[in-house]
């Protein structure tokens, strides 16, 4: 059901902002939109998701009116700090947002529009498991304005879908990324390496499946034990192996060979995009430190310096609108140092990279001994600009480390 939420400060029941804080109108603003339902749970994940068995009073067909009662609340807490302004990026996560009814992600968009406004050109995305994707829904969901959908494709291979308890089939995929796209949608794939049992020739396989689909996008991550997860539980007992690092640093370099070669440029550390417009602008705010309000239980949020998080389980979510109150449990204002270590941390993932004047002292004098070891690149860090290399993307805590003092 989640990670365990952050330690922090008491948030106020109403949800209203610090009062030295200033808001920034002019700064970028964001909404993510929490659906925390699964049909399974997918023994790698650690997100805040629940099946029907754990709901425990929490109900699927009220969701959308209960998450619209956080949207009225963020329209209120913002309109007083001459905050409220228009969204440019809208994003329904999970979870699958599509075990829903597409009218109630629909209504949930309406209810961003109506409080905030979106931008004309606004990026509106959904995220998708393919067996929940048909020519209906993507219909309805590119009527109501959603603007892409990211397909949770994992892998082409069935034996690596079963290791991971995904539940779709890989001729799935296909059939869901032709429905989005004959609805006028772009389409993103996310990929998987690393999972047990998995061989770079399986890995090759599900590239070549991927670059096959044409997409506008793909996110390739690699496979993370989360402590709590069944998988742990599994490698724990010596049922399935760890990940092996070396080989998912090769899969990596597959990916990027596979990938680059298939017509995607890289941008940021796990994502690669057919063009500039291609790319999630949804996420390059989060690693760009622009302002979001997350709505959904276990949701977090950002505006101007300041983040919260919401309660975690959809029942004590939609107690607590209920009865008027915000479903923050608690909030936080990172100091200097740890703003700079985000920055660094965030920053040096993307294309543009992070200006040398942002580093701290030590951290620039570490550049030289970073690009001797290839793990910037040293022709971008001369013109004033840290980006990692490939080799540092393999290693990228290592460079935050030394680039931070």
């Amino acid at each position: 059901m989640g990670a365990a939420l952050p330690l922090g400060d008491p948030a106020p029941a109403d949800g209203a902002l610090p009062d030295d804080l200033v808001v920034d109108p002019g700064t970028a603003f964001g909404a993510y939109l929490h659906v925390p339902f699964c049909r399974v749970r997918c023994g790698y994940c650690d997100f805040n998701t629940y099946t029907a068995t754990e709901l425990r009073g929490a109900r699927q067909d009220t969701y959308a009116d209960t998450l619209l009662e956080e949207v009225a609340l963020a329209g209120r807490v913002l309109a007083a700090r001459g905050g409220l302004r228009p969204a440019s990026t809208v994003f329904f996560g999970g979870g699958t947002p599509t075990l829903l009814p597409a009218g109630d992600l629909a209504r949930m968009l309406d209810g961003v529009r109506e409080t905030f406004g979106i931008d004309a050109d606004a990026e509106v995305t959904v995220e998708a498991n393919p067996d929940t994707v048909s020519p209906d829904v993507v219909e309805e969901l590119a009527a109501a304005g959603v603007t892409r959908m990211s397909i949770g494709m994992q892998s082409a291979v069935p034996h690596v879908l079963a290791a991971l308890d995904r539940t779709h089939r890989p001729e799935n995929v296909e059939t869901a990324v032709a429905a989005a796209r004959a609805a006028g949608l772009k389409v993103s794939v996310d990929l998987i390496y690393g999972a047990p049992g998995e061989s770079l020739e399986d890995w090759a396989r599900s590239l070549d499946a991927a670059v096959a689909l044409a997409p506008d996008h793909v996110s390739a991550y690699a496979l993370i034990i989360e402590d709590g997860t069944k998988l742990a539980r599994q490698i724990r007992r010596g049922e399935v192996p760890a990940p092996d690092d070396d080989l998912q640093a090769d899969m990596y370099e597959r990916a990027e060979a596979t990938l680059t070669g298939g017509g995607l440029q890289w941008y940021e550390v796990s994502n690669w995009a057919r063009g500039d417009t291609d790319r999630s602008r949804h996420n390059l705010a989060y690693w760009r430190g622009t302002d979001w309000w997350g709505f959904g239980p276990g949701a977090h949020s950002h505006v101007s310096g300041l983040r919260w998080w919401n309660v975690k389980h959809p029942a004590a979510y939609a107690a607590r609108l209920a009865r008027g109150e915000s479903p923050a449990a608690g909030r936080e204002r990172p100091d200097e140092t740890s703003r700079m270590l985000e920055t660094v941390l965030l920053r040096s993932r993307i294309r543009e990279g992070l200006p040398l004047t942002e580093v701290p002292a030590d951290g620039r004098a570490a550049v030289p001994g970073l690009i001797a070891d290839g793990l910037i690149d040293g022709a971008r860090a001369i013109a004033g600009t840290v980006v990692l290399t490939m080799r540092g993307r393999l290693l990228a805590d290592a460079v935050v480390r030394a680039l931070t003092g």
